[in-house]
């Protein structure tokens, strides 16, 4: 079986425009559709001009259409065709023994997304087979996931569901010679694992035992005769077989540990290998999809339902997605967490699902970068900026605006009077309507949006120089300003009625606008591969990586967004009732795009930054 994979990878080509490693004819399918593509474009570009046709109308109470390219063409296409039965029956199967990070977002919406598109059904099953490791916080933040994206499990089942009827397989396996009761050490069976250095590789004696000594047995372990490590139930496979996963597995051990489910009834627990399967076969799963670190388990999956005679689903496996720049291993943030480097695990530096939640990324927008990553055998390394790029793009049509200021400085326009301003919360799409701002004698701008001396490269406020305010009628001159010691305090500035057009303008706020905090979280990290710095990830963490302005300042637009919020319904956000104070997003303009904090309160409102406006340039 390893030569097999290895072969495949041998097959394997770049991709020269996505850095993924495909088939042959997989680049060769791509390659064909970018040239038609391209052609399509030439031939439009040479053809004669047509009339406008106006376009459909768009609005923010519009839902996201959930994308699909990915299960219309490529491998998860080829994988229906396999098996083109109706109706298609997947599960998500997560571990209940942490929290959910970016690289689950593709199971899920590969998983729910296959089901849906072809009109079919798909679990949400927790494979609690292991206590020790289990907490209720976990089994409720992975079903509030799995909702927040969009999905609605058909059911939401545990392999603890079929514990009785997994002990009667188990049971059935011994009596057809395919299982037996080892008491084997540690030691005893890398030494019949074999290898260089131990020699060829050998069955366990206690294979030679009769099925009746080894229900025997086997009962015994039931009933706590045994403790943890002194047995367990192997399955009898090929140990002849070069494919690791097919040397007389185990099928059960002994846990000292209740159950949260099941209580104290049970001593000895299923393995994966042993329940998977089989909680696959008895969910009638179609199409088991999960990632290529399981494709040696193909075997020893098919391996146990066909011994035991049972339904036998299709297991087939994908490329999992890796982020760079970041650590996903939960004992990693648990580390990042327990000293204090990170505020919790929904800290939204994280990339945990809840950490990505907090920091206000649309659900939408998390099936949108699975759905253009698409979906192949190889695994996918991508780094945080290519995520933040399709964030920034489905923020870009999707939210309003409004005006924020950091770090303000009052300016007090001599010759203004206060007038009411209309101001579109989109310039790009009108149906997302307007709202009123008063604008007054005092306003507040940047602190970076004025200079002390001027400069003929600087276009903002100086001294004798103009700049216009965004949506105000006349552009601003400075004419003195005042300070405390080296702070600048105020400033004092005319209207500029001279018609000359302003070479730039920036943004404000009126006096009496709400008192915010915002956090400007940047990466967590220094370096692409924080694991590979001297001393660990740890010395590789950014010092940088979390900035707070206390006092800044948002318009008073904001009711009225945090009103509507979400800006349109994304995913399962509204339909599902699971968006909270992040779904409300908007672009800060010149600033960010903001989402609000879960710490935020009625006294006290907080902004953390979703995306930067234009990708980092340290990026």
């Amino acid at each position: 079986m390893a030569d097999a994979v290895a072969g495949q990878v041998a097959k394997l080509q770049l991709d020269e425009e996505t850095g993924e490693m495909v088939s042959k004819g997989e680049l060769k399918k791509r390659l064909a559709k970018r040239a038609k593509k391209a052609a399509q474009a030439k031939a439009k570009a040479e053809a004669p001009e047509k009339a406008p046709v106006a376009p459909k109308p768009k609005t923010e109470e519009a839902k996201i259409s959930e994308p699909t390219n990915m299960f219309a063409q490529g491998w998860l296409d080829e994988v229906y065709k396999e098996r083109p039965v109706k109706p298609v029956v997947t599960r998500f199967p997560p571990e209940p023994n942490g929290y959910l990070h970016i690289g689950h977002a593709k199971a899920i919406a590969v998983n729910f997304g296959f089901a849906k598109y072809h009109g079919g059904k798909c679990y949400l099953r927790f494979d609690d087979t292991n206590p020790e490791a289990e907490e209720e916080k976990y089994f409720t933040a992975i079903k509030e996931m799995v909702e927040w994206l969009g999905f609605k499990p058909y059911a939401v089942t545990y392999s603890s569901d079929n514990f009785d009827k997994l002990y009667e397989k188990a049971e059935e396996l011994i009596k057809l010679g395919k299982a037996y009761v080892c008491h084997c050490g540690d030691a005893e069976i890398k030494a019949q694992r074999g290898g260089e250095a131990r020699g060829p590789r050998f069955r366990c004696a206690h294979a030679d035992q009769t099925p009746e000594h080894n229900l025997s047995e086997f009962r015994a372990m039931r009933d706590g005769k045994y403790k943890p490590r002194e047995a367990f139930l192997r399955m009898k496979q090929n140990i002849e077989d070069g494919n690791p996963q097919m040397w007389d597995l185990a099928a059960y051990r002994i846990l000292d540990a209740e159950h949260h489910r099941t209580g104290p009834k049970w001593k000895i627990y299923p393995t994966y290998d042993f329940t998977h399967c089989l909680c696959d076969s008895f969910e009638g799963i179609t199409h088991s999809l999960c990632t290529t670190e399981f494709i040696q388990s193909r075997v020893s999956y098919e391996w146990l339902n066909k011994t035991l005679g049972v339904y036998e689903p299709m297991q087939r496996e994908y490329g999992r997605l890796n982020i760079t720049g970041t650590v996903l291993s939960k004992r990693k943030i648990m580390k990042l967490v327990t000293e204090k480097y990170v505020r919790g695990w929904d800290d939204p530096r994280l990339y945990t699902l809840i950490g990505i939640k907090r920091r206000g990324v649309p659900p939408g927008a998390i099936l949108e970068f699975v759905n253009e990553l698409g979906v192949t055998t190889a695994p996918t390394n991508i780094q945080l900026a290519r995520f933040d790029q399709t964030v920034r793009r489905y923020l870009e049509r999707t939210v309003p605006r409004l005006m924020v200021v950091l770090d303000p400085v009052p300016v007090v326009i001599e010759d203004a009077e206060e007038m009411e301003l209309e101001i579109p919360f989109s310039p790009k799409i009108p149906e997302m309507g307007s709202h009123k701002v008063k604008f007054t004698k005092t306003v507040y701008i940047e602190r970076n949006d004025f200079r002390e001396v001027d400069s003929p490269e600087y276009f903002r406020l100086a001294p004798g120089k103009s700049v216009g305010l965004l949506q105000v009628p006349y552009p601003v001159k400075a004419v003195s300003f005042t300070k405390d010691g080296d702070k600048v305090t105020e400033i004092k500035a005319v209207f500029d009625k001279s018609g000359k057009k302003p070479k730039t303008y920036i943004h404000w706020v009126a006096e009496g606008s709400r008192n915010v905090e915002v956090r400007i979280h940047n990466s967590l990290f220094k370096s692409e591969k924080p694991d590979d710095a001297e001393g660990g990830f740890i010395n590789d963490i950014n010092p940088n990586s979390e900035e707070i302005w206390p006092h800044a300042m948002i318009e008073s637009g904001f009711d009225e967004v945090k009103a509507r919020a979400p800006w349109p319904e994304a995913a399962g956000e509204s339909e599902l009732g699971k968006g909270g104070l992040e779904s409300v997003r908007f672009q800060a303009m010149r600033v960010a795009y903001m989402a609000m904090d879960s710490d935020s309160t009625d006294d006290k409102v907080i902004f953390n930054r979703i995306v930067s406006l234009k990708e980092d340039a340290g990026k």
